[in-house]
């Protein structure tokens, strides 16, 4: 498993980040702001089969001006991989090779629980609670991993 850290002077001006929280049934999205400050969640791309969901993405990294993307990997709380994060890599090496970005991957724990808990102290409906979370996950993720970027400049 290859857990990747940018350093950095990797980081690409004027373009945006964006974030995946990757699902076998939704892929939550997120994408920095135009001046990569800020996380702002788009909507949750629910998966019908691969041709569709990379067209969809495809057509995202093109309006966004996507240069890069983080995508969340699945850790247990001890640190070890298991079968979501086997799926996790393998569709950012497909990322990687359709799109030519560079993909990192993040590590996620705890993001889809802070989603939720921050979720269920809001009077949303179950229903509408669980077409938000996977956005507000991508969120998270992309903003823990600006924040990490951050951190590392100093």
């Amino acid at each position: 498993m290859e857990t990747t850290f940018p350093s950095p002077e990797a980081e690409p001006r004027h373009t945006r980040i964006m974030a995946i929280d990757f699902g076998s049934r939704r892929i939550g999205l997120a994408v920095t702001d135009e001046l990569g400050m800020t996380a702002q969640g788009l909507p949750t791309l629910h998966r019908s089969n691969k041709r569709n969901d990379f067209d969809h993405l495809r057509r995202t990294i093109k309006q966004y001006a996507v240069g890069e993307i983080v995508m969340g990997l699945p850790l247990s709380m001890s640190g070890n991989s298991g079968i979501q994060s086997d799926k996790v890599e393998a569709f950012a090496k497909e990322l990687r090779g359709r799109f030519k970005l560079p993909v990192h991957l993040f590590d996620e724990r705890l993001t889809s629980v802070e989603a939720n808990r921050l979720l269920s102290q809001t009077e949303m409906s179950g229903r509408r609670r669980t077409e938000v979370v996977d956005q507000l996950a991508a969120v998270l993720i992309l903003q823990a991993f600006m924040d990490f970027r951050h951190s590392q400049r100093g």
